[in-house]
């Protein structure tokens, strides 16, 4: 379609590289940033990334690689590829750009980035966000998002693995 305002998700995904020189600072819009495994997209997942999104002008989603998420999940995950995963969270509207990480923590990601709201789910204590320190002292604010009861990847391979 000629003229639409819809990007493909490929396009959305971005290197740490290619962020940081088009939305580092100084920069024109208010970036949030979160960050995750999202290894099987829940409406969890989908709950904190729209509420995300309405805190700023933009929403960057940090990914745990598949090596990373090896080594924070244990063998067997990630079940899905951090590729397909990173086109399927930049493939919801709400996400403005997805970058993949492959520390075990997005520290040195959001201490590069600075956005001016960092966000994680309530399953998080605002003392435990990693890069909180950095954010806030450049100015920006941790926010906690209400957690989703009942809503995990865990959960999910859970109930995936008891079926008949």
């Amino acid at each position: 379609m000629s003229g639409s305002s819809v990007r493909s998700p490929q396009s959305k995904v971005l290197t740490r590289a290619e962020l940081l020189a088009r939305f580092g600072r100084p920069r024109p819009a208010r970036v949030v940033f979160t960050n995750g495994c999202f290894d099987l997209l829940h409406r969890g997942h989908v709950e904190v990334l729209f509420r995300a999104r309405e805190l700023g002008d933009m929403l960057v989603v940090g990914l745990n690689s598949d090596a990373s998420v090896r080594r924070l999940k244990g063998a067997g995950r990630p079940l899905v590829a951090q590729e397909d995963r990173a086109a399927i969270v930049a493939a919801l509207a709400c996400v403005d750009v997805v970058t993949i990480f492959d520390e075990d923590t997005p520290r040195e990601l959001v201490a590069a980035l600075l956005p001016d709201v960092l966000v994680k789910g309530g399953d998080y204590r605002p003392q435990d966000v990693v890069g909180a320190t950095e954010v806030e002292a450049a100015g920006g604010r941790v926010v906690i998002l209400p957690y989703l009861e009942g809503r995990s990847t865990t959960d999910l391979i859970r109930r995936i693995a008891q079926a008949p």
